[in-house]
This record gives C-alpha cells, sequence and structure tokens, in this order.
C-alpha cells in the first residue's frame, strides 16, 4: 500500500534511522578536545597529538603510570592538574618532543618529572639513566625537591651533581670516565 506523511515526519524518520558513522564520532571527539583546551588557554602544534587529561587518575588508567608516583602526587597536594600539565604529559608519556612555554609556578616540572620517572619504571643499578641540566643551581634545587617527592618509595635515587669535585668524591674518582 500507499504510507502518507508529512515532509516534518519524513525528516524524523531520516534521522531516526541514521547510526553515528565512525567518521561523525571523531569530529565530535575533536571538537570536544578543542573545546577544553580553549577553555584551559592550551595551544598546541603539531599532528597527532594524544588527548590532554583532566584528572591525574587518568595517568594511571590511561597509561599505568606507578601507583606509588600516583601516591606522592597526592601526598604532595596536586589535586588537579594545570594546564601545562594536562598536555604535557601525556605527550611526554607518547614518547614525543616537547618544546614547551608556562609561567613560573604553572607546575612544568611535575610535568616532565611524572614522564620521567614512568618512562625509566623501575630502579637499576646502572649508574645515571637520565640527566636533567638546569641554567641556575636554584632551578637544579627546585627539579630535585620535586623528583625526590616524586619518587619517595619507589626506590630510585635521586642526586644533584652542581661541583665537579664534590661528584667525585660521592661517586668515586672513576666515575667520570665510568658514566
Amino acid at each position: 500500500g500507499i504510507r502518507w506523511m508529512s515532509s516534518l515526519d519524513a525528516k524524523f524518520e531520516d534521522t531516526k534511522d541514521k547510526k553515528p558513522t565512525a567518521e561523525k564520532l571523531e569530529r565530535l571527539r575533536r571538537e570536544k578536545v578543542n573545546r577544553f583546551r580553549n577553555k584551559h588557554k592550551i595551544s598546541v602544534q603539531g599532528t597527532d597529538l594524544p588527548d590532554p587529561i583532566a584528572t591525574f587518575d587518568q595517568l594511571q588508567k590511561e597509561y599505568k603510570v606507578h601507583p606509588k608516583i600516583m601516591e606522592n602526587i597526592q601526598a604532595a597536594g596536586y589535586r588537579v592538574p594545570t594546564p601545562i600539565q594536562m598536555q604535557a604529559i601525556p605527550v611526554m608519556l607518547h614518547g614525543r618532543e616537547l618544546l614547551a612555554s608556562a609561567p613560573t609556578g604553572s607546575g612544568k616540572t611535575l610535568a616532565f618529572c611524572v614522564p620521567l620517572l614512568t618512562h625509566l619504571k623501575q630502579p637499576r643499578n646502572k649508574g645515571f639513566r637520565a640527566l636533567i641540566i638546569s641554567p641556575t643551581r636554584e632551578l637544579a634545587s627546585q627539579t630535585h625537591r620535586e623528583l625526590v617527592k616524586l619518587a619517595e618509595g619507589t626506590g630510585f635515587r635521586i642526586h644533584m651533581i652542581h661541583k665537579a669535585a664534590e661528584a667525585a668524591k660521592k661517586f668515586g674518582p672513576k666515575s667520570s670516565k665510568k658514566f
């Protein structure tokens, strides 16, 4: 038989039968991520960038960050990631290169320390495995303090070397050749 319907009924029926395509879902996801970045004033450049995180809990769920490091983040009083941490941590956990700029006090140190410790996975008795070079002693001290707090209970040994003579005493006279 013949089925009569108004144009409004036809439009409603058309939209009812359509399922969202993978392309449309991906576009909606990208729009949501872009709104999140705009809301937090996160500006990024590059291709195939990982999505920012909204909470520190996502680090353990999505990136398998060591539970003790997660405990130390909470114990240090960090509740919500700052914009630099929201985007920089996932980028570095994906093994990507990063050049980031953010104001003083915005959490840049934590943003690179968490991926560093996560990448090293566990302590090994193989000498120095990561090296952070700082332009000032003050910044080196800040980075050292943050790493000591984050690595507490994980077995990592964090050292700050600011004088070669002291380092030779601390690590042995052959340490400069060994490492």
